[in-house]
């Protein structure tokens, strides 16, 4: 019995031997243990990343040769350090450093030493290459950018960091990958997949050939174009309105959510972040904390939506019923509450209904419409999440879902923001009246801005921007092709959409009309508060601008803020208008508006010094704005006396 027991086991190890080596043999691809044969080198070939166009076709983004100088530090042998250094332009120093770094990553394992040699320097190198074992050139392809627009769209590509790496099994050390814009959104479709040469190496660590004749050599895949929704033109020409100013533009077609424009001021041409230059250049633009160059005002920037944002709480106060479009209020210059005002206003004639409270943007007006729906429940927090639950129906408040890497998904405050702001049934309607004119604790980015106002050119839907139009070979995301509709009856949207319409005719833009083109439009003011020397301090004043055109089936909507800019009209009013003639004739008519842009800067505002954060309670955007003096002819500016906690 023992020996027979003695038998199996020596059977049954032998078996699990034999069936072991057989599936490492036979059934275990061989290229993948290829990678962990030291005698066997890898030699990665690099796709041709895919190519970017814009919405007509207009190439973009190309490629362009570059030549990296690889090491592997095991096989480096003793060499001239000093003429190596001079061919590569570098310092011993940084010799030493690259070195090391190298070899702290894998001594056995190709990493880049210097990345991104002209085509110059790779010339006069290679022909002294062999003198120097363990280094060796590896191409690959750089970015060609075809424009000098549209850098924050666009993006850029570097190398990749430690934890690119441990994401994604695809890179190693020295790849490059998308680190912004179209470049990282769609990093995915435009690498492609990289082919790979196993080399084989004899015992003196030479190479002696392709190993087993190639066999297990891969071919790079080339990446996928993509077609982009930007209009280069509309793109190039809003960042030209935008010169010597801040803010951020966003223009998008109402139809199908594509975004037609993204400007984002001040900007930079993509092409400084490519080469050996790139790390330079890209700390020089990080550093700038005034300008901000890298940070994208049309999607990160969060601001006061102002007066744009009327026209949401005239829709909540149809939809819920507590408004009618022939209700008239009388204005006072001002909204009062007993014998306190509690906002301000401009001249107007008196007594406002809905479309003139649109029109000329009357700050009583709103905030009678919108105590209404605060009052018109038991529960101010019940009523606030209505409110909110509407006013999110338009994509504010929330982070859309779009295409592009960075954003902020703003503010639309709910009964639970004020119960912590003030305790639970310890506030009412007066104590929240800004919302009713875009001040107070919402907040918007210009994207959200230039949506919303596609949703109410469409009458109560709109469809995700994207920037995305077309990928190679491939279909976009459905989220993209997919309706949303908003809370909001569709039989509410004409008057309102009359009053903007009447913002043109006879209102606050009545300046700003282009002939031959039905524009319904919305001026905006958002105050501006920052704190200097511990101290509140109010700075001029951000212009907003929100419009769609044409009226009917409407081909572009728009949101436009320019920072410091005054008043609504001043510079985002005219930018908003030239861009839609832009877009829609493919001509500017309006060219005393155009030069009027192309003439005012507003750099002497830029250059007031001061210093600190938009002013803050607690963490918060504060509750409380300050009275103003207006000039007689400055449109919209919602300007409003301090609400105090005990003024109900």
């Amino acid at each position: 019995m023992r020996k027979l027991l003695l038998l199996l086991t020596v059977i049954t190890v032998g078996i699990v031997f034999i069936a072991r080596l057989f599936y490492l043999q036979v059934y275990n691809k061989e290229a993948y243990s290829l990678f962990e044969d030291n005698a066997i080198r890898k030699v990665y070939d690099y796709p041709k990343r895919g190519y970017v166009y814009d919405r007509n076709g207009k190439l973009l983004v190309a490629n362009q040769p570059s030549y990296d100088v690889m090491v592997i530090p095991r096989e480096v042998e003793p060499l001239d350090t000093l003429e190596f250094c001079q061919l590569l332009k570098i310092e011993k120093e940084d010799f030493v450093d690259r070195y090391e770094k190298a070899y702290r990553y894998s001594p056995r394992l190709p990493s880049v030493f210097v990345p991104q040699l002209s085509k110059q320097d790779y010339a006069v190198l290679q022909e002294k290459m062999r003198k120097f074992e363990g280094f060796y050139i590896q191409k690959r392809s750089l970015r060609d950018y075809q424009t000098s627009i549209g850098a924050n769209v666009l993006g850029d590509i570097g190398e990749v960091n430690q934890r690119d790496i441990e994401k994604d099994a695809y890179y190693k050390m020295g790849d490059l990958r998308g680190k912004q814009g179209v470049e990282l959104s769609y990093e995915d479709v435009l690498r492609g997949v990289k082919g790979i040469k196993f080399i084989q190496k004899d015992r003196f660590n030479k190479n002696i050939g392709p190993y087993k004749e190639g066999r297990f050599d891969t071919l790079p895949q080339p990446g996928k174009d993509i077609k982009i929704t930007i209009d280069s033109d509309l793109q190039q020409y809003g960042e030209l309105l935008m010169t010597n100013k801040r803010g951020g533009i966003v223009a998008i077609d109402p139809s199908n959510g594509e975004i037609l424009a993204l400007v984002s001021a001040p900007s930079y041409n993509p092409n400084i972040l490519v080469g050996r230059g790139r790390s330079r250049n890209f700390t020089k633009l990080f550093r700038d904390t005034i300008a901000k160059p890298l940070f994208d005002r049309g999607l990160q920037a969060q601001y006061p939506p102002g007066s744009p944002f009327k026209v949401i709480n005239a829709l909540i106060a149809l939809q819920e019923g507590v408004a009618d479009v022939n209700d008239k209020v009388t204005c006072r210059m001002g909204y009062y509450y007993g014998s306190r005002r509690l906002t301000g206003c401009h001249h107007h004639k008196s007594p406002v209904a809905m479309n003139d409270g649109i029109a000329q943007s009357c700050n009583a007006y709103f905030v009678n419409i919108y105590r209404k729906i605060v009052d018109k429940y038991d529960d101010a927090g019940d009523a606030m999440n209505i409110w909110a639950k509407h006013a999110k129906s338009f994509g504010l408040g929330n982070f859309l879902g779009y295409d592009l890497p960075v954003g902020r998904k703003g503010r639309i405050p709910d009964g639970d923001y004020y119960d912590r702001a003030y305790g639970n049934n310890r506030w009412g309607s007066t104590y929240i009246v800004s919302n009713a004119i875009g001040q107070g604790e919402v907040e918007a980015t210009p994207i959200q801005l230039a949506n919303m106002a596609a949703a109410i050119g469409n009458r109560g839907y709109y469809y995700t921007p994207h920037i995305i139009k077309e990928i190679e070979g491939d279909t976009i995301p459905s989220k993209y092709t997919t309706r949303h509709d908003t809370t909001i009856d569709k039989r509410h949207f004409e008057p309102v959409i009359e009053g903007m319409f009447d913002v043109y005719n006879k209102g606050t833009a009545a300046t700003l009309r282009v002939p031959g083109i039905d524009i319904c439009g919305k001026t905006g003011t958002a105050e501006n508060f920052v704190k200097i020397d511990s101290v509140k301090t109010q700075l001029t004043d951000h212009s907003i601008f929100v419009a769609f055109a044409p009226k009917d089936k409407p081909k572009i909507a728009i949101a436009v803020f320019v920072e410091n800019g005054y008043w609504g009209s001043r510079f985002a009013g005219r930018m908003a208008s030239l861009m839609i003639e832009k877009y829609i004739k493919g001509e500017i008519s309006r060219t005393d508006m155009e030069h009027w842009i192309l003439t005012h800067s507003l750099e002497n505002e830029y250059a007031k010094p001061y210093s600190g954060e938009p002013f803050k309670i607690n963490g918060q955007t504060t509750l409380q704005v300050v009275d103003k003096v207006m000039p007689p002819k400055d449109e919209d500016l919602n300007n409003s006396t301090q609400i105090e906690a005990n003024s109900q």
